[in-house]
């Protein structure tokens, strides 16, 4: 078993604790992190944190997780209505993937409403802030020692 969460955040999450706080909240992505490694190491596990706002680039990584990670939380944030590509490759990851929103997004634009994500999640947290992280993990952690 490995002992390492792979954990992806999509386009625009290096922005968070500036764009649209009332929306996302004041939180930093440097918070993110620092309550993931937290959560991931009180449940006995390492995380690998990523972010990025190419979709090649968050493909690569999830095909270069599989086999070698416990798990995936991804937030894939403006990719999650818009990436076919991106569900294809979470199609192939091998172990068990939880898909995080910090908002709500049924209470977000329609046409952020759908998620081609949820497809191959096999649990979506959103609307919890970055608590979502926190309850994904401790899911994921949960999954990988059954």
């Amino acid at each position: 078993m490995s002992d390492t969460i792979l954990i992806i955040n999509g386009p625009n999450l290096d922005m968070l604790g500036t764009r649209q706080p009332e929306v996302y909240g004041h939180d930093t992505l440097a918070d993110v992190e620092k309550l993931c490694e937290q959560v991931a190491g009180e449940e006995g596990f390492a995380i690998d944190f990523k972010q990025s706002d190419s979709e090649a680039e968050i493909m690569k990584w999830i095909k270069q997780g599989r086999g070698v990670t416990a798990g995936l939380l991804i937030n894939p944030a403006g990719f999650t209505s818009t990436s076919i590509a991106i569900l294809d490759s979470l199609l192939i990851y091998d172990k068990p993937i939880i898909e995080v929103h910090i908002s709500p997004l049924f209470k977000r634009d329609e046409f952020r409403h759908p998620s081609h994500v949820s497809r191959a999640a096999a649990a979506k947290i959103e609307g919890c802030g970055i608590r979502g992280y926190d309850f994904a993990i401790r899911k994921l952690a949960e999954w990988a020692r059954a």
